[in-house]
């Protein structure tokens, strides 16, 4: 098996280790537009070889789109094209697949595309804060869940090349279509980013002298603030791309917000601990 990785930062970077640590691959093939991070990736072996996107799509027998997923949204029709050319001269049996954390407009971009059925829609639920080759690290999927959206769209050999990759990966799969996915991660992804945005935000606005936030910065607020240090690269896109389930669960966040000012500005202990006390129920989904 030769897997081709375009776009090794923290998602591309980690797959290729554990494929081809644990025997997945044969070769890693990888793409990365940003030169410095090309020579990064060679340089510390998250791939065999760097290449140019050309020559990946050319060879690979599963071709990985871990790109923003507003170039992924170009990028995945120009790779069925080219599985296309190859089809007319013969059968094509190789896979694409992306890692993207938003689905509906993905595919919607192939939906009647001749090969469709060579593209498998996933989303690994795992990563940090951090991007770039750096960031990559093994054992990053272990444990997680991997979604994979619009199963029966695809054909059952692709999905079982995906299936044996996440296996390798030690991840769980859940398969649900795209609409189902984008709104799900809006509630457990895509809102904790834009909080935590908004929290840096605001602290920046009201502390100007830095040195204290980091004096002050405990725990609590260190992990509360992480994701602020995600990609703006990543995830303009993500948030532009599922805006109505994002301006949705928006809504309702600040509906409790308002839930919560209230009750303090009428210094009612009695709701603040009753709004506490509901909120504490997420111990029973999250240990």
């Amino acid at each position: 098996m030769k897997v081709g990785i375009i776009g090794l930062g923290l998602i591309g970077g980690s797959m290729a280790v554990d494929l081809k640590r644990r025997g997945f691959a044969r070769e890693i093939l990888g793409v990365e537009a940003e030169p410095v991070n090309a020579a990064a990736a060679e340089k510390i072996g998250l791939v065999d070889r760097i290449v140019s996107y050309d020559e990946c799509v050319a060879e690979s027998d599963i071709v990985v789109i871990s790109v923003p997923v507003g170039a992924a949204v170009r990028m995945l029709p120009d790779v069925l094209d080219r599985f296309h050319e190859e089809e007319k001269a013969g059968k094509c049996e190789r896979v694409v697949m992306d890692v993207c954390s938003t689905k509906e407009q993905l595919e919607r971009s192939v939906k009647y595309h001749p090969m469709r059925r060579n593209y498998v829609a996933s989303h690994p639920m795992a990563g940090t804060e951090y991007s770039g080759p750096w960031a990559a690290m093994p054992g990053l999927f272990d444990g997680h869940a991997c979604i994979i959206c619009d199963s029966q769209e695809s054909s059952p050999k692709a999905v079982r090349k995906v299936e044996e990759l996440y296996n390798t990966l030690n991840m769980r799969t859940i398969y649900m279509n795209s609409s189902n996915h984008d709104v799900h991660t809006a509630y457990i992804s895509h809102i904790s980013h834009v909080t935590s945005f908004a929290l840096a935000l605001t602290v920046l606005e009201k502390e100007k002298d830095e040195k204290h936030i980091f004096d002050l910065a405990s725990g609590g607020f260190s992990s509360t603030v992480r994701l602020a240090k995600s990609s703006p690269d990543m995830w303009t896109p993500i948030l532009t791309q599922n805006r109505d389930n994002v301006l949705h669960v928006m809504d309702t966040y600040i509906e409790k917000m308002n839930e919560f000012r209230k009750a303090i500005a009428d210094s009612d202990e009695d709701e603040i601990r009753h709004l506490i006390e509901e909120s504490n129920r997420i111990r029973r989904i999250i240990r």
